[in-house]
């Protein structure tokens, strides 16, 4: 499954759905229009009673907002998006470069990692069929056991290969459903946001709802955040795989008898926090900018993320280390 496609779909529904923009001017409009009228009337009549002259520039407020309602998908979020998207920019250039990175490093650590088992004659026909078929003509008619032990060493070495590979996978799996989740969810609520802002910036005109303008920009600019702030977990996430896996090419290259089990359950382990910590972004974010109004869903993302890691973390421990002890014996 191709994750990057889902991205760009989500991206065109966000830029498919702002036209509807337009659709609540109309309504945005009506509603602002007699606010202004009973904002400019109490406070010229609250001037005229109190014989004070009339101050004009706050009576510009409601003209300021009727405009903005007005032109808002080009003048509202066309400037909050001018601003904010190089920031989206940078933090996605930032993962690109460390996932070019491990992928290099990965190849280059599973290549090490076979030409080690080939050049052990120990294990050299777990891995190459021609050595393995070498060694099978060389048996005689009397060491049929030994053949058959070999048939069933190199049957179990692929299964647990096959076994980690696929549990690997697994995770990644997770990991990208869990960006693609926040992804979702981001851009349901801009949409949200971005069709409904024309109905909060007339509001803002009533007294009583002032702050609903502000409370508005807030909440769009912290969810818009989402983006960049997951674009940075998995680039941190990216580079300490890539410190693992130059970890590894050094000892590959410096010891031939190189162990890698450690590595391979850290690299599981590592998957298993950032499938936790992607379901934290929303409270990141918050802490960027601060807006109100969705503390109860950040409080359910995350004690949902919390269960999903905890099953992650003990089905992957159970059946890493089952697999890796039966192998383990097998293979001695």
């Amino acid at each position: 499954m191709d994750f990057s496609n889902l991205h760009t779909i989500l991206r065109s529904l966000y830029d498919e759905m702002m036209p509807l923009c337009s659709d609540m001017a109309g309504v945005a409009q009506a509603i602002a229009g007699l606010g202004a009228l009973f904002y400019v009337a109490y406070r010229i009549w609250q001037s005229l009673a109190r014989a004070e002259p009339i101050d004009v520039f706050p009576l510009l407020r409601p003209f300021v907002i009727g405009f903005c309602i007005m032109f808002f998908p080009s003048v509202v979020l066309g400037t909050i998006n001018a601003v904010m998207s190089p920031i989206v920019q940078g933090t996605a250039s930032m993962l690109e470069g460390q996932t070019l990175d491990m992928q290099k490093y990965r190849e280059e650590k599973d290549r090490l990692e076979y030409e080690q088992m080939v050049n052990d004659p120990s294990t050299a026909y777990l891995v190459d069929d021609a050595e393995f078929d070498r060694q099978i003509d060389e048996l005689g008619v009397t060491e049929i056991g030994t053949a058959a032990g070999m048939y069933i060493e190199r049957g179990m070495y692929k299964v647990k290969k096959a076994i980690q590979n696929f549990f690997r996978e697994l995770l990644e799996m997770l990991f990208q459903a869990a960006s693609l989740t926040i992804d979702t969810i981001r851009t349901f609520f801009l949409i949200v946001l971005a069709i409904l802002g024309p109905i909060a910036f007339a509001l803002s005109v009533w007294d009583g709802f002032q702050s609903t303008l502000t409370m508005w920009i807030q909440r769009y600019i912290q969810t818009y955040l989402w983006l960049p702030v997951a674009d940075l977990f998995s680039t941190i996430l990216a580079k300490i795989q890539v410190l693992m896996l130059q970890n590894d090419i050094s000892e590959l290259t410096n010891n031939p008898n190189a162990d890698l089990d450690g590595t391979n359950t850290a690299y599981v382990i590592f998957m298993i926090i950032g499938i936790i910590g992607y379901f934290t972004i929303p409270t990141v974010a918050g802490w960027i900018i601060q807006a109100g109004g969705a503390g109860n869903y950040n409080r359910a993302v995350n004690n949902t993320a919390m269960q999903a890691g905890s099953m992650a973390g003990s089905v992957g421990g159970a059946v890493a280390g089952n697999v890796a002890g039966r192998a383990g014996k097998l293979l001695k």
